[in-house]
């Protein structure tokens, strides 16, 4: 199958191509610079170049693949309705030009559209007012083209996705105890955190592309919830600096935006995407993946 993937040279997004490829697939990657580029030919991918802005190379490496896989996403904490305003557009482009094709569409999701304080099944619908609502238009309108003729599928990330060159959360949870002198944790630390190493995640993307059902929603955690006073600990020991605990409403003070995060208590099972996929994660969990010195050696970001 020759496949069309969106943030190919991402954290994620380079993993999965990685991951086809050594299935046998054929991978076309959307590039935006020349050192995007050359990265993917060195992997032995194809190149389309553009951007997650550029709706006419979208429609154009759609078009010319037999699947697509969506893992771009404008990560711009400061203005996050405008980055999922340009999700959503890349996702109704990428629709449209495969519709009536019957050809697989995988798109990203989070589970931070989910209620909190619960475990999260895959059919479980987003709630507005989560912490990712920003990405609840997104996951509906690609779970619509179903009804379009398009074997659309959505596979909803975990807070954390962890593994070499992680620079997302976890990478952000050290600068600030490097920052703050201490390794904190909010309220009592029982929150709870899903996670995935990138190569399952990777491994999950295929699978869904391959033999995922229309309209199907796949959950990438191989751990339901590690408890955010853990992740705190792993911090503290590494650095040599205390581990504390915050109450909720000081945590936009010592945390900066990732308070809110950090304070999400969203476990996910992921039992229906295992059944349904024959989906089993085989990489580190996210405890001992963090407890390396590829985490800490070169400050917040491995």
């Amino acid at each position: 199958m020759r496949v069309f993937v969106t943030g190919a040279t991402g954290f994620v997004g380079s993993a999965v191509v990685e991951d086809l490829l050594q299935a046998g697939h054929q991978v076309l990657g959307l590039a935006r610079s020349d050192q995007a580029a050359a990265t993917l030919t060195g992997l032995g991918a194809a190149v389309q170049r553009g951007s997650l802005l550029d709706i006419d190379s979208l429609v154009a490496g759609a078009k010319s693949c037999d699947g697509v896989i969506h893992t771009a996403f404008i990560h711009d904490f400061s203005n996050m309705p405008e980055s999922a305003k340009a999700d959503l557009a890349a996702i109704e482009a990428i629709g449209a030009a495969l519709a009536g094709s019957g050809k697989p569409f995988v798109v990203t999701s989070a589970i931070g559209i989910l209620q909190p304080g619960r475990l999260s099944v895959e059919g479980d619908a987003p709630m507005a007012g989560s912490a990712g609502s920003y990405r609840i238009p997104s996951e509906l309108a690609a779970l619509a083209l179903g009804g379009q003729g398009v074997r659309a599928s959505v596979v909803r990330l975990p807070p954390s996705v962890h593994g070499d060159g992680d620079h997302g959360f976890v990478p952000a949870l050290i600068g600030i105890a490097r920052k703050q002198g201490s390794s904190a944790y909010i309220g009592d630390g029982m929150t709870r955190w899903p996670a995935v190493h990138r190569r399952d995640a990777a491994r999950l993307y295929r699978l869904a592309l391959e033999s995922g059902a229309a309209g199907s929603v796949y959950h990438a955690t191989a751990q339901e919830g590690v408890a955010t006073r853990e992740i705190a600990a792993v911090i503290g020991r590494r650095l040599a600096v205390p581990v504390v605990g915050v109450s909720a409403d000081r945590a936009a003070e010592h945390f900066g935006f990732m308070g809110r995060f950090f304070g999400m208590d969203c476990p996910a099972s992921s039992e229906q995407t295992r059944r349904q996929l024959g989906w089993l994660p085989a990489h580190p969990g996210l405890l001992e993946d963090m407890d390396r010195e590829a985490y800490f050696a070169a400050g917040p970001n491995p």
